[in-house]
């Protein structure tokens, strides 16, 4: 599934061909995402100005002079700048058709991604309204990480993967974070020190800025705004590197199953 290094390598990739462009039309070809897509939309969307290109969490915004659409790229999706007569791929569902000849073509094999239309301010919006905060934000900070611990029984995977808590932390980064801060994944929440949230928080900003540098992480389907692969797996610690020796210490790389997804750690450098 695309985490947040990808949507944020999506966004970066698209905004030189997106930004302060005007939308010639939207061409829809499959409706059926996850929610459909309204039929009146490409009416409302056609010839208006992209103004900026962000991202809240794992949707990207594309702020028009009127409106905000919010796309998600689901478990299998990706956003590419094409050619607009560039042939379709069977599972490409929407084309973004801008002035500049490109068309931001959007590609799903299992139609979980979506495409949204918000009048009003997205921050707002009911999907984004309740997220917590950014990862790279100031109120995500070792203060906040320790106060939101306390009394928590659950494992320090689950903590940094709740939505509810940070966003855009997914399975691969937690299981990296981890490892950088020397953390074990299986720990009570609760155990966690003021010294331990400060590494912990240090840790996920630096796993999740070097993704971003890589381009995001190879996974199945995902690829980048220009069509090209994530290589930030080339650089993974731990992660699906079971058996395999700890590129610090050599001691076998483990692996167990938390809240039903595969975890990853060194026996020896995490505690």
């Amino acid at each position: 599934m695309p985490e947040l290094p990808e949507v944020e390598t999506t966004r970066r990739g698209l905004t030189p061909y997106a930004r302060k462009r005007r939308i010639a039309a939207l061409a829809v070809y499959e409706p059926r995402l996850r929610w459909p897509v309204p039929r009146s939309l490409p009416a409302r969307v056609a010839g208006q100005r992209i103004t900026r290109v962000g991202r809240r969490a794992k949707y990207l915004l594309l702020e028009l002079e009127s409106g905000t659409l919010l796309v998600h790229l689901g478990m299998s999706g990706n956003l590419r700048a094409v050619p607009a007569d560039t042939p379709r791929l069977t599972h490409d569902h929407f084309d973004l058709v801008l002035d500049s000849g490109l068309a931001l073509r959007f590609n799903d094999p299992r139609r979980f991604g979506s495409l949204i239309y918000t009048a009003g301010d997205p921050a707002r919006h009911p999907l984004l309204a309740r997220l917590a905060p950014e990862p790279f934000a100031r109120a995500f900070d070792a203060d906040y990480l320790w106060r939101i611990s306390r009394r928590r029984r659950v494992a320090l995977k689950q903590l940094v993967m709740n939505s509810q808590l940070v966003v855009g932390v997914g399975n691969i980064y937690a299981s990296e974070a981890l490892f950088r801060a020397r953390l074990r994944p299986q720990r009570q929440a609760r155990s966690l020190t003021r010294a331990e949230a400060a590494r912990l928080v240090k840790s996920v900003r630096a796993v999740l800025a070097q993704a971003i540098r890589a381009g995001g992480t190879t996974l199945r389907d995902y690829l980048g705004a220009d069509g090209s692969p994530g290589y930030f797996r080339q650089r993974l610690y731990v992660y699906e590197r079971a058996g395999r020796p700890c590129r610090r210490c050599r001691t076998p790389i483990r692996a167990i199953s938390q809240g039903q997804r595969s975890t990853y750690y060194c026996p020896s450098c995490q505690q």
